[in-house]
């Protein structure tokens, strides 16, 4: 699985608080997903993009 934050986002930080081992914020106010994520993280990782409110993030299997 691959994750990817799109230009969409806007920096709300609802990933992040709903799966900070996949999600952080970057220096410039937005999210950003991290390198390596691992299969235990998945299902909160794609409910943490399902729950975005810009559909900033972007989930590849």
């Amino acid at each position: 699985m691959t994750i990817h934050v799109n230009e969409s986002c806007v920096g709300c930080g609802l990933c992040v608080s709903m799966c900070p081992g996949v999600f952080t914020m970057t220096d410039e106010g937005v999210a950003a997903a991290r390198d390596e994520i691992f299969p235990e993280q998945e299902a909160q990782a794609r409910e943490a993009a399902e729950s975005c409110p810009a559909n900033a993030i972007e989930v590849t299997l």
